[in-house]
C-alpha cells in the first residue's frame, strides 16, 4: 500500500500532525501510521557549503584569493543534526513513498528548509503543499483538505534560495576581506552593516544637536489656565525671546480675559491593528524589556508547543476575508477570566470588522496573529508566555469594541489683542480603551464658559523650555527603524528613502532580531540600560566597509528583487549575477583602501598562547578576553551575566573568574563565592516548605480541628426541619 510522506520543520510540530493523521508508529526519527508517515528537520540540515570545500587554498583566509565566486553553491549536510538528515531521507527514498508533503513553516525560508533537504536527499517525487497559519487540530485537518500542488511555490523556493547564495556571496567575500586586510574580527553583512549605519547616524544626530529655547505664556484666571496662542501660525510656543518679551509688555497691566469661542467636537479613536511580529516585539520590549530574539522565541512556544497563536513570523496587521466566518470561535476559546467581561462585550456586538482590520490586498503569506480556536489552560503558561499571550489577546478583542469616544473643549479667548486658549476633555464612551483598565479620571473637565464671557486674570507668567535630542536607540525602537526607516532618516535622503520604504525595510520579520543578535555579538553595538550604542569597532567597520553596503538603499533595492523572483517576474540568475559583479567591486574597495583600523580596546593581559595583547569584548552576556591575533583565537570569559538575584538589592549577578575561584559580584557592592552562593541557596532551599509538605499539613489539620458543634447542631436542625 502506497503512503504519503510528511515532512515538518520542527518534532512537536510533526508530532501534531501525526496525531491528527493516526501515526502512532514509533520510527526512528518518524511516525508512521496506514496512511501516511510524518518525518521531521531540526530547523535545517542542509545548509551552503562552506569556501573550502570549493578550494583548498579557501581553507586559509588570504586576501589575494578574494573574492570566491563559485559558479553555483553546493549544499551539505550539518554535522550536528547529520543523524536526523539520514532518518529523513531514508524514509523519502522508501518505496512505498509515492509522494511528499511539505509542511514546514509556511513562509520563504521554511520553504528553503524543506527543499534544501529534498535536494540533498536526490528525491524525485511528486510533491505538495501545506499551507497552515496555526497548528491546531482543526487547523491541520482543513489543511489536509486544501492541500495545494507544490509547483505553485516554486519561486518562492526561488526567492530563499537567491537571498541565502546572496548573503553568502557579499557576507564571506567581505567579511573576509576586511578580516585579513586589517587582522581583527570584522563582520559585514547586506542587513547588518546598514542597519549598524542607522545606529551611527542617530549617534551623530545625538552629538551634534544643539538645543533651541522656546518661550510661552500661562495666564491662570477663576476659570483655569489658559495658554498664549501665536496669532499668526496658532503655535502655542516661539523661538523668539524678543516676540515673547514683546507679548508680555503688550499685556501688562490687562486684569481680565475675554471668551471669544467656546467649541465642542465628539473625537473617536478606534482600537489600534492587530499584531505583526515586529509590533508584538517593540511592545513586548516597551512594557517588558524582552529582547527581540526572546520575544520570537516565546511566540514559538506559544504557537508551536502550547498552540494558542497563529504563525508568529508575519509582517501583515490585517485578517483575510476567509478567516472572518473563525472570529467568534476564537473570542469564544478565550472566554475565561480574566477576559470574559470583555469577550462578552464583544459579543454582543456587530461581528463586523471594517477594511482596517479585515483586507485580503494587506495580507502578504500570512494573516495578523491572532489567538486560536484553542481555550487556553492560563496556568500551564509561564510568566513571560502568559504575558505575551495577554498581549495578543488583549488586542484582539480590543477590534470587535466600540471606538473610545470624548468630547473636547476649546476654549479661545483674548487679553488684549493677545489670543489665548484651553482645553477640556470629557469622556463619553471607553470603548476598546476599558481592555487596557482605562480610568474615567482621564477627565479634563472645564469650569463652565460663555462666549463673551469676562473673567478675572489672578497672574501671568512667562514659560521656557528647551528642544531635546532624538532618543538613542532601544531594541523596540530599532526594529521600527528596521521595518521603516523613512520615519529614521534625514529628509536629505529622499529618493534613498522611498526606495527602503517601497522594499518594505531592512531584512524581513524573520530576521530582524537575529540580525540585532549579531551586530551585540560582534561587539559593534553593546547595551547601556535599555539604550543601543555603537562602539568605536562599529565605527570604524562603517569607515571600512564598501560605501554602498553601508547604505539601506542596496539592501533595499535587493529586498524588493527578491519579492520580485517571489512573483515570478524576475529570474534568480539575473538577480545573482548583479549580486557577484557587486561581490567584485566591494572586495576591490577593500583591497585598494589605505584606511587603517585600530584596537581601542586592548588590555595589559597578554595571550598566553601566542603572546600577543588580548582585547577586553563587552556584550549583552557579559565581558571576555579574546586575543588580538585572529589566527590565534585563543578566548577567555571575564564575566557574565546571571539570573542570580543579589540578597541587598535583587539586582541580576555577574558571575566572574574560573573554577574554585569564581564569584558573584553586584553594582551594589556584594561579592560571595560560588561556593557560598550554593550553600546559601540549598539552605533557603531546605528551609521552605514543598507544596507536599504545605498540602499535607492542610490535611493533617482538617483531620485534627475540632468540629464547630454549634454549627454542626444548626445545620442538623434545619435538615430536621425539612
Amino acid at each position: 500500500m502506497k503512503k504519503t510522506l510528511v515532512l515538518a520543520e520542527k518534532p512537536s510540530v510533526g508530532r501534531d500532525i501525526a496525531r491528527v493523521l493516526q501515526c502512532a508508529k514509533k520510527g526512528n526519527g518518524f511516525l508512521e501510521g496506514n496512511d501516511y508517515i510524518v518525518t521531521w528537520a531540526l530547523g535545517h540540515l542542509v545548509t551552503l557549503a562552506e569556501p573550502e570545500s570549493y578550494d583548498d587554498r579557501y581553507k586559509s583566509w588570504k586576501l589575494e584569493d578574494l573574492p570566491m565566486l563559485p559558479s553555483s553553491l553546493n549544499l551539505v549536510v550539518i554535522k550536528k543534526t547529520g543523524k536526523q538528515f539520514s532518518a529523513v531521507k531514508a524514509q523519502m527514498n522508501r518505496s512505498d513513498v509515492k509522494e511528499i508533503v511539505i509542511a514546514t513553516d509556511a513562509g520563504r525560508e521554511g520553504e528553503l528548509v524543506a527543499r534544501w533537504i529534498i535536494e540533498k536527499a536526490r528525491v524525485n517525487k511528486p510533491l505538495k503543499r501545506l499551507w497552515i497559519s496555526s497548528v491546531t487540530d482543526k487547523a491541520i485537518k482543513d489543511g489536509f483538505r486544501k492541500l495545494q500542488d507544490a509547483k505553485s511555490y516554486e519561486n518562492l523556493y526561488e526567492a530563499a534560495q537567491a537571498r541565502s547564495e546572496a548573503d553568502w556571496y557579499v557576507g564571506m567575500n567581505a567579511t573576509r576581506a576586511l578580516t585579513t586586510k586589517h587582522n581583527a574580527q570584522l563582520s559585514c553583512g547586506r542587513v547588518q552593516t546598514p542597519t549598524l549605519s542607522i545606529i551611527a547616524q542617530r549617534e551623530e544626530e545625538i552629538k551634534n544637536f544643539k538645543p533651541q529655547s522656546y518661550y510661552g505664556i500661562q495666564a491662570v484666571t477663576d476659570r483655569g489656565t489658559f495658554v498664549w496662542t501665536n496669532n499668526k501660525n496658532h503655535d502655542t510656543k516661539t523661538f523668539s525671546k524678543e516676540e515673547i518679551t514683546s507679548v508680555m509688555k503688550s499685556i501688562k497691566g490687562q486684569n481680565q480675559m475675554t471668551v471669544q469661542s467656546v467649541k465642542k467636537a465628539l473625537k473617536k479613536n478606534f482600537a489600534p491593528s492587530l499584531y505583526d511580529l515586529t509590533e508584538l516585539q517593540r511592545d513586548a520590549h516597551k512594557l517588558f524589556g524582552y529582547s527581540a530574539k526572546e520575544t520570537l522565541s516565546i511566540m514559538q512556544k506559544l504557537y508551536e508547543q502550547h498552540k494558542l497563536v497563529t504563525y508568529p513570523r508575519t509582517d501583515s496587521k490585517h485578517l483575510s476575508n476567509d478567516m472572518v466566518s473563525t472570529l467568534k470561535d476564537r473570542l469564544e476559546a478565550v472566554n475565561i477570566q480574566p477576559y470574559r467581561k470583555l469577550v462578552h462585550m464583544a459579543l454582543q456586538g456587530r461581528m463586523h470588522l471594517s477594511k482596517a482590520y479585515v483586507d485580503d490586498q494587506k495580507v502578504t503569506d500570512h494573516h495578523a496573529i491572532i489567538p486560536t480556536e484553542e481555550t487556553p489552560s492560563l496556568q500551564r503558561l509561564q510568566d513571560k508566555e502568559r504575558k505575551i499571550y495577554d498581549l495578543i489577546v488583549k488586542r484582539f478583542i480590543a477590534v470587535f469594541l466600540p471606538p473610545y469616544q470624548y468630547e473636547q473643549t476649546t476654549v479661545g479667548a483674548k487679553m488684549g489683542s493677545e489670543s489665548f486658549q484651553t482645553k477640556g476633555k470629557r469622556i463619553v464612551d471607553p470603548g476598546w480603551k476599558e481592555i487596557y483598565d482605562f480610568d474615567s479620571e482621564n477627565d479634563q473637565l472645564l469650569l463652565k464658559m460663555e462666549e463673551g464671557g469676562t473673567y478675572s486674570v489672578r497672574s501671568v507668567k512667562e514659560t521656557e523650555g528647551q528642544t531635546n535630542p532624538p532618543g538613542r536607540f532601544n531594541e523596540g525602537t530599532l526594529l521600527s527603524a528596521m521595518e521603516n526607516p523613512k520615519k529614521f532618516m534625514k529628509e536629505s535622503n529622499k529618493d534613498l528613502i522611498a526606495t527602503i520604504h517601497e522594499a518594505g525595510g531592512l531584512g524581513t520579520v524573520a530576521t530582524r532580531a537575529d540580525i540585532i543578535e549579531k551586530l551585540f555579538n560582534s561587539g559593534v553595538i553593546e547595551p547601556k540600560g535599555k539604550e543601543i550604542l555603537i562602539t568605536s569597532k562599529g565605527k570604524q567597520l562603517l569607515e571600512l566597509a564598501p560605501l554602498e553596503l553601508r547604505s539601506p538603499t542596496l539592501t533595499a533595492e535587493w529586498e524588493q528583487k527578491l519579492e520580485r523572483i517571489a512573483k515570478g517576474t524576475l529570474k534568480k540568475q539575473e538577480f545573482l549575477k548583479e549580486i557577484k559583479d557587486y561581490t567584485k567591486k566591494s572586495v576591490s574597495e577593500i583591497k585598494n583602501s589605505t584606511k587603517k583600523f585600530s584596537h581601542d580596546n586592548l588590555t595589559g593581559t597578554k595571550c598566553p598562547d601566542c603572546g600577543n595583547l588580548m582585547l577586553e569584548i563587552k556584550n549583552k552576556h557579559g565581558k571576555k578576553l579574546v586575543c588580538k591575533d585572529r589566527e590565534c583565537g585563543h578566548r577567555k570569559n571575564i564575566s557574565k551575566k546571571t539570573n542570580a538575584r543579589c540578597p541587598n538589592c535583587h539586582k541580576r549577578l555577574d558571575l566572574r573568574g574560573e573554577g574554585e575561584g569564581q564569584m558573584f559580584t553586584c553594582v551594589c557592592g556584594h561579592r560571595e563565592k560560588f561556593s557560598t552562593f550554593n550553600d546559601r541557596k540549598k539552605k533557603e532551599k531546605n528551609s521552605k516548605a514543598t507544596k507536599r509538605d504545605v498540602n499535607k499539613y492542610l490535611k493533617t489539620q482538617q483531620q485534627d480541628e475540632p468540629v464547630n458543634s454549634a454549627l454542626a447542631d444548626a445545620l442538623a436542625k434545619l435538615k430536621l426541619d425539612k
